[in-house]
């Protein structure tokens, strides 16, 4: 089934930081709610055993349990983000939580390209840019950054941009607001131009097979 969602245009928003390295998938969204297939609600989970004691209790300095983080819109974090199983949940639950990127200094591969093909937006900075963003907004959380994925460029607490890239037929489904099935539907009209143009020369190639006989 294709997925319309809102265009990836410029945005500014807060931001928070978990400063930790390879954080994996099943801290990301445990493995116990993996059992729905519905996007709706995950948010609710994620860092699930993080944000709570074993008992249920809340940790209230998580800083997700903040107000400042129940409003922050970009999260950053620290090296080989998202490493682990291949879970398609820890995207849906960063994205249901509100988080319309995350920063990181690497990613794990398939993390990133779950992430590109559900409308989360990673981004990897160099190191020196990474590590400074990082102490920013552990310092000061909710900070605001910009994120401009036309530019391929964030814009960092106090001036000044870092550069980041990605895959361009990611980007193009982003700022399109469309996944890859909708990508090729919105090809529909060019497909149809195409395979008419192939009937055509069938025909064309017949007809003079039968002039030749």
């Amino acid at each position: 089934m294709s997925t319309m969602r809102e265009p990836f245009t410029r945005f500014e928003g807060p931001a928070v930081a978990i400063g930790r390295d390879d954080i994996d998938t099943d801290q990301i969204i445990p493995a116990r709610f993996l059992k729905t297939t519905s996007r709706a609600g995950l948010g609710a989970h994620l860092f699930a055993d993080w944000r709570a004691e074993a008992d249920g209790a809340v940790r209230r300095e998580f800083v997700l349990n903040t107000p400042v983080g129940a409003a922050a819109r970009v999260l950053v974090a620290g090296w080989n983000f998202g490493c682990g199983s291949s879970r398609e949940h820890a995207p849906w639950a960063l994205a249901d939580f509100g988080f319309r990127a995350v920063v990181a200094a690497s990613f794990a591969d398939i993390f990133r390209q779950n992430a590109l093909k559900n409308g989360l937006l990673p981004i990897r900075l160099p190191e020196a840019a990474h590590g400074a963003l990082l102490a920013h907004v552990l310092a000061h959380p909710g900070a605001v950054i910009g994120v401009d994925l036309a530019r391929q460029a964030v814009q960092l607490p106090g001036g000044g941009d870092a550069g980041f890239s990605v895959d361009a037929f990611a980007r193009e489904c982003l700022l399109a607001g469309v996944d890859e099935i909708g990508w090729v539907l919105n090809q529909a009209d060019a497909i149809a131009r195409f395979e008419a143009e192939q009937v055509g020369r069938f025909r064309g190639r017949s007809q003079n097979r039968m002039t030749d006989l």
